[in-house]
């Protein structure tokens, strides 16, 4: 399939010129005007842009701003045709992201050669790009296959927190989401990967795997002595964490996965543990999670105590909002805690 040029200059001895040259290899689309393009735009999606600079009501420089900040032809190459000489002109059209220019008048020969070059490298680039898109979700889907089974690998010792992982990762989701929505954190939040997020919520409690089975799966209230060790699935979560970054890097996913785990069970009033953190001392991770950790445990049957109901659980995180939660995140939880009660009513129907 021959590929498409669009030639937008209001000279038509221009626009013939380069049909001439161009119409026995490419689909070539005489514009006269940076209005007719945009229109054509709308249509067609061409493989290469030749642009004037010179044109009246907007010339090639304003043209092509505009295409670089529209996500849908900000990748279309642009060559610039152009009477013009000086290099102050070159240096700012390249600035802007034109590929190259072409003096005119043009000579045939080397409007053909210098198109087949950019389409070539163009070319190679797409496929490179698109080489290097299907390796990024490879390794996504292999850094999700290995959180998932190792999340799953947890929950199987622990025989009283049946679907908590699955509950928790939703309720992270969605909260995030709503706080974003709501301004909530947001400057905070702008340059967070919220899938990213919401997969390392997954391993807020694996350091349970180095809890014995005894204080694990005790079919009753721990006692304080049983509770100390309990305890202890914060500080062994954040050390596999860490093992796993010196041995990885610091990926993203495991940087979140450690503040999560690390500091979901501090309190706002500085009474959790392990590090006694107050305030926003408290990485925004932990606070978060606290919030939907304590929810999903409350409305949770447990061998030492029956389920909360959904409306008791809503009541309870309000009456510990500037006490055991972040107040702002509470308030947020607690305007959409409808939609957390349709979630855990949906997951409840399949786990």
């Amino acid at each position: 399939m021959r590929k498409t040029i669009f030639v937008v200059d209001d000279n038509t001895t221009n626009l013939t010129a380069a049909e001439e040259a161009l119409g026995g290899q490419y689909r070539v689309v005489a514009l006269s005007s940076a209005e007719q393009m945009f229109k054509a735009l709308n249509k067609i999606v061409p493989d290469l842009i030749l642009l004037d600079v010179e044109m009246p009501k907007m010339d090639g420089f304003e043209v092509l701003k505009i295409l670089k900040a529209d996500k849908a032809h900000s990748n279309i190459p642009v060559i610039f045709l152009t009477g013009l000489t000086d290099t102050a002109t070159e240096a700012y059209g390249i600035e802007l992201g034109a590929v190259d220019f072409i003096l005119k008048p043009f000579s045939h020969p080397v409007l053909l050669n210098r198109i087949k070059n950019h389409l070539h490298i163009d070319e190679l680039i797409r496929e490179r790009t698109a080489q290097l898109v299907e390796k990024t979700e490879q390794l996504i889907m292999l850094q999700n296959g290995i959180v998932y089974t190792l999340a799953d690998i947890v929950e199987s010792r622990d025989k009283n927190t049946g679907g908590h992982i699955d509950r928790t990762t939703v309720y992270m989701k969605t909260l995030t989401d709503a706080m974003l929505a709501q301004g909530v954190y947001a400057d905070e939040m702008r340059g967070w990967d919220l899938e990213l997020v919401t997969s390392s919520a997954r391993l807020h409690d694996v350091g349970k795997i180095s809890i014995s089975d005894t204080v694990l799966n005790k079919p009753g209230r721990l006692t304080d002595e049983e509770f100390e060790v309990m305890k202890t699935h914060v500080s062994q979560g954040e050390y596999i964490i860490d093992k796993a970054i010196q041995r990885t890097g610091n990926a993203e996913f495991l940087h979140n996965a450690k503040l999560i785990a690390a500091y979901h069970h501090e309190r706002w009033d500085g009474t959790g543990y392990m590090y006694g953190l107050e305030g926003t001392d408290i990485p925004l991770h932990g606070r978060i999670m606290a919030v939907i950790d304590v929810y999903d445990a409350l409305v949770s049957e447990r061998p030492y105590k029956k389920a909360f109901t959904h409306e008791e659980a809503v009541e309870i995180i309000k009456d510990g909002a500037g006490k055991h939660f972040d107040p702002l995140i509470a308030e947020v939880f607690i305007k959409i805690n409808k939609q957390i009660d349709e979630i855990k009513r949906h997951i409840s129907d399949y786990l």
